[in-house]
């Protein structure tokens, strides 16, 4: 009786309960599924994995992540702010060099490059002779200070890349400028290139300077720290070295027209 009356209470159960919890209905003859709980949509996580390509591989790998250090907290170490003047100093002179030496127009600067080999050393001509612009086209070096290096002035002025051909008149040196010509504007470019060349060698001793500074520390501070300091120092370094090449592509630019 008990079961009777239960199996007539099963349709109304069966409505009343969530459908994750309806459960089959057993017959005389068979096990008769209810119909299917209808399926809502179910959002499962992304366990997509995102591969980088070849492109985005080669980009992450020319970068450098930049290391920008609190110069404050190293300044027992180092002072960042000194190196990065050393390096401006560098950049300041070849700018002054390109304005004063490298010039299509004459001007007495335009000798004052010139090395000249004596047997007491080098010396730039400048130190040695008076340097004065007679005309456009004319350049006197005064030799009376010290006339004993007359012969190695003259062999500089002639072994110099400037094309020049220096005339003796006692103490007094004549030295006409060639005209304006292609060959005299590659010659210059040629000395700009020269000049920033050793521009980039004034900011390789300062950087290898500080950077034997930083590893005179290596016993009071973890190799981390010198590591992120010299990796400062290298990005100062390669700053400065490209604008070194950005003020010799102008100047190029303006040698040749």
């Amino acid at each position: 009786m008990a079961l009777s009356h239960l199996n007539l209470l099963r349709p109304v159960l069966y409505r009343s309960l969530p459908s994750v919890f309806r459960i089959p209905r057993l017959t005389s003859s068979r096990v008769s599924f209810l119909p299917q709980v209808s399926q809502c949509p179910v959002a499962l996580p992304n366990y997509a994995r995102h591969y980088a390509t070849k492109k985005s591989k080669a980009k992450a790998k020319g970068q450098t992540a930049k290391v920008n250090i609190n110069a404050a907290l190293v300044e027992d170490i180092i002072s960042l702010e000194e190196v990065k003047e050393d390096m401006a100093a560098v950049l300041a002179a070849l700018k002054e060099d390109f304005s004063r030496n490298l010039s299509v127009r004459t001007s007495p600067g335009a000798l004052d490059h010139i090395t000249v080999t004596t047997k007491d050393g080098k010396f730039p001509l400048n130190q040695l002779g008076q340097i004065s612009m007679k005309s456009p086209q004319l350049l006197v070096v005064n030799m009376t200070g010290f006339p004993e290096a007359m012969v190695a002035v003259t062999r500089a002025l002639r072994e110099s890349s400037m094309g020049l051909n220096p005339e003796v008149e006692g103490t007094i040196i004549r030295v006409p400028v060639p005209k304006v010509t292609r060959e005299h504007r590659e010659n210059l470019a040629k000395l700009a290139k020269q000049f920033s060349n050793k521009s980039k060698d004034s900011l390789r001793r300062v950087r290898s300077n500080a950077i034997s500074q930083v590893k005179k520390s290596k016993d009071a501070v973890s190799d981390d720290t010198i590591h992120l300091i010299e990796k400062q120092i290298q990005q100062m370094t390669d700053s400065f070295t490209a604008d070194i090449d950005k003020q010799l592509a102008t100047k190029t630019k303006e040698l040749l027209g």
